[in-house]
């Protein structure tokens, strides 16, 4: 069995969007020493390269988790099967549109809320218990608000 496993070498940092500065893993989201804009991950690509493969995606869970090379985790993620909603090949709508191919994503099959909210929340959770939080809120009226609670209740 082939299988993926994410470590320090992938994700290596963080860099601001604005100004280019960059940071070591943390907890902060924006450039706080320079310009207060906001970070993105930095992972090594070339370590990715040398050790993702179809064959190690899809031998990873049916969750979003297969693909957590590409994702800024380090340690076991809050698993509740999110992701893996089925993609549906649209053909009517297709050449109604004049397209070649379309697909459409099925997120309201997402687990556990049936949102496309989860796959967001699943991840940030997991990044915010391995920073250490215990607790974690949200400003939402709906589905982010569903999605923060259940997932949360797994963490």
């Amino acid at each position: 069995m082939v299988t993926a496993t994410l470590s320090r070498s992938t994700f290596t940092g963080l860099r601001c969007k604005e100004c280019g500065h960059a940071y070591e893993p943390g907890a902060r989201h924006v450039c706080e020493d320079v310009c207060f804009g906001p970070l993105e991950v930095v992972y090594d690509y070339e370590a990715i390269k040398n050790r993702v493969s179809r064959a190690t995606i899809e031998a990873g869970p049916a969750s979003i988790w297969r693909y957590r090379d590409f994702l800024p985790i380090e340690g076991d993620p809050i698993d509740v099967g999110t992701g893996f909603t089925p993609l549906l090949k649209a053909g009517n709508l297709a050449r109604r549109l004049g397209l070649k191919s379309l697909y459409i994503k099925n997120d309201g099959v997402n687990m556990p809320t049936l949102s496309f909210k989860d796959r967001v929340v699943s991840v940030a959770l997991t990044r915010a218990r391995e920073l250490g939080f215990t607790t974690v809120s949200c400003a939402s009226t709906g589905n982010l608000a569903n999605s923060t609670a259940a997932i949360a209740a797994h963490a």
